[in-house]
């Protein structure tokens, strides 16, 4: 058992928000605070702070409470990412085996991407960043990919503060990333030589899912010397192909 004391403001939050999920039909403050344990005027504040960040809403007939679609797109975002995890693990260990590199599966945030699952090589020299690890948009592959297909906020991230200088090779200057991005649109497939740490390169390509946004990115990671700054055309093709059979598992539709 975890020995961290939980919030209460938020365990009564989430009680309300699953009380109305299971509701057939609008609740009122009565109905909330006999199925959560708490006094009316709780409840009504916990209903007013669901209400000013749009998860509920209230009829102004009845002034009853029931849910609003916003949590409908959570639940999808988060299926879409379970999917997306899951159809590009089946070819983890062929593209491993293919190229003889570690492979990482990567997912866009607002502020990076962030590696939700990896494949190490099977080499005396581990090269290798745990499942949780965030890389800067300007500083990784994978990060390019996304500057590169993603959404247009995520430029947000990079344009609105100094970016960090990881080694002497890490893109700082805007017009040049601007550059770099600009080419991975190009050719679909991106590089991150030296920038996020000496002797060390990244090759990313993106996956789609079925609406055609950005769902991940597919990378394979190995030292400079076995990812070259322009790397073998053999190994841009294998990391595209499987990007792209994952995309086309997903639903998406490529030219």
């Amino acid at each position: 058992m975890s020995d961290i004391v939980p919030i209460q403001s938020v365990a009564t939050s989430l009680a309300i928000l699953e009380t109305m999920a299971d509701a057939q039909g609008p609740v009122g403050v009565s109905e909330l605070a006999r199925a959560v344990g708490a006094t009316k005027p709780r409840i009504y504040r916990h209903l007013r702070t669901l209400l000013d960040n749009q998860y509920v809403m209230q009829d102004p007939q009845t002034d009853k409470y029931q849910l609003t679609i916003k949590l409908f797109h959570l639940g999808q975002s988060v299926a879409e990412q379970i999917e997306f995890l899951s159809e590009a693990r089946r070819f983890m260990e062929g593209l491993r085996e293919q190229v003889n590199q570690t492979v990482a599966i990567g997912q866009i945030e607002d502020h990076g991407v962030r590696i939700l699952d990896i494949l190490k090589n099977r080499s005396d020299i581990e090269i290798t960043s745990p499942p949780g690890t965030l890389f800067d948009f300007h500083s990784s592959a994978q990060g390019k990919v996304a500057l590169a297909f993603g959404p247009k906020h995520l430029w947000d991230s990079v344009t609105n503060k100094p970016l960090k200088q990881w080694t002497e090779k890490t893109v700082t200057n805007i017009k040049k990333l601007k550059e770099d991005v600009k080419l991975v649109q190009q050719q679909g497939w991106a590089v991150a030589p030296e920038e996020a740490l000496i002797g060390i390169n990244a090759l990313a390509a993106p996956v789609f899912e079925k609406s055609g946004l950005l769902a991940g990115t597919i990378t394979i990671v190995g030292s400079i010397q076995h990812i070259a700054p322009v790397p073998n055309p053999d190994l841009v093709t294998a990391v595209k192909n499987v990007a792209r059979q994952v995309s086309q598992r997903l639903g998406a539709i490529l030219d």
